[in-house]
């Protein structure tokens, strides 16, 4: 299944991939900006995550950029990662210039006021503190991604590294933000749907051309040395089972084995034949619940193995027999059947993100981002390339004690 698009850019360095899927009755247009919490100075960490709230506070031309928007039937959000911030609208067909419209008048005409800077940093203050520091395990990835990275800005989450970070952002802060990073040379715009392609290229160039070209400056960081040691942490917290958090440093998503252990993740943890799940709670019962997933960073990152411990389970006996697993995938071939069971998941869950406009977007982008609009459709045919010994290799390079940050986390 090939995805089809057209790809051009504007004078103004703004990158545009147009999608047409005739059987939709509505559009996503997506816009991506090449800014995540990366690129933020490391004592001004959720900048950028405040910043995508930032951008729903309206313009200078319209007050309330949910209410333009709900007014056309349209649906709109955002997320921020590590490397990126991404704002999407679903809207009717009919309607897209009016996607298009808003998008770049807040591109253009932010209203990054004081009053707006106040009531948003209050709103990611109690986000912070509702979803991180007062959930239950809402802060496990706070301490183990700290305790992964030394020196990459990887180290803290999106939402930050503390609350007084977020606190002392002021306006001045704020603007330079905006100035230095919400240029269209740093966009990436994607719209998929029921489109006529002359007409889009149209509406596009009207409402985004006359928005000028601004150069970008980016901080230069580090990338994380080669770990020599295995790092481990207990943290003592009241919550309703133990949790044990293993995190290994794996490849970056352009390498060839970012697939690798997409897969290796999913003989882990995916479907009740998994091996985690079969061995390690069904069988062994050490575990209620056990997962493997990827951080999925563009830099090299990390693999999460986490598990919730059943009752009279020690620590060290659910750590042990997590690696006991790991090291039967690092000296022995899967089997051609295991192998085909997980590319077949993997191919199904590929062609259903496919089936939705919005996760081609953001897809289409962030190839856009890595310098290659077609990655989209290059992923089927990387998984399908990868062989058991494949598995087998990367499984005995990354699950090496020394690669690992292990952290206990609930009561001693």
């Amino acid at each position: 299944m090939n995805i089809e698009f057209d790809f051009f850019t504007l004078d103004n360095g703004l990158r545009v991939l147009l999608h047409l899927d005739s059987k939709s009755n509505v559009v996503t247009s997506n816009i991506l900006y090449d800014v995540g919490s990366k690129h933020e100075d490391p004592d001004f960490t959720g900048l950028a995550h405040l910043f995508e709230h930032l951008m729903f506070s309206g313009t200078t031309n319209h007050s309330n950029f949910d209410s333009f928007l709900e007014k056309v039937g349209a649906q709109n959000n955002a997320f921020t990662s590590s490397d990126l911030t991404n704002y999407y609208i679903t809207i009717p067909s009919n309607n897209l210039e009016h996607a298009l419209y808003i998008e770049s008048d807040r591109m253009s005409n932010l209203n990054v006021s004081q009053k707006n800077l106040d009531i948003q940093k209050n709103v990611v203050i109690e986000e912070f503190k509702q979803n991180y520091l007062n959930q239950p395990y809402g802060d496990l990835h706070l301490i183990i991604r700290a305790a992964s990275y030394n020196v990459h800005p990887y180290h803290w989450c999106p939402i930050g590294k503390e609350i007084s970070h977020i606190e002392k952002i002021d306006l001045n802060i704020a603007n330079q933000f905006f100035q230095n990073f919400y240029t269209p040379n740093n966009a990436i715009l994607v719209v998929a749907g029921n489109i006529n392609f002359e007409k889009t290229k149209k509406m596009i160039s009207s409402h985004f051309s006359s928005i000028p070209f601004r150069d970008v400056v980016r901080r230069k960081y580090l990338f994380e040395p080669k770990k020599k040691e295995k790092i481990h942490l207990n943290i003592k917290r009241d919550v309703p089972s133990k949790c044990i958090l293993l995190a290994f440093h794996m490849g970056a998503r352009l390498e060839n084995s970012f697939y690798i252990s997409k897969l290796i993740s999913r003989i882990l943890s995916s479907g009740v034949s998994s091996r985690l799940y079969n061995n390690l709670v069904m069988k062994e019962k050490i575990f209620s619940k056990v997962e493997t997933y990827l951080g999925e960073e563009i830099d090299p990152s990390l693999f999460y193995i986490k598990g919730f411990l059943n009752e009279n389970v020690d620590y060290s006996l659910a750590e042990k027999r997590i690696f006991h697993e790991l090291e039967s995938l690092s000296s022995f071939l899967i089997s051609d059947e295991e192998l085909n069971r997980v590319q077949k998941k993997n191919e199904s869950a590929l062609r259903f993100s496919s089936l939705n406009n919005s996760y081609k977007s953001v897809d289409l982008a962030i190839g856009a981002l890595l310098g290659n609009p077609n990655l989209i459709n290059e992923d089927f045919s990387m998984f399908k390339s990868i062989s058991r010994k494949d598995i087998l290799i990367e499984a005995k390079k990354i699950f090496t004690k020394t690669n690992c940050t292990s952290l206990y986390y609930g009561k001693m």
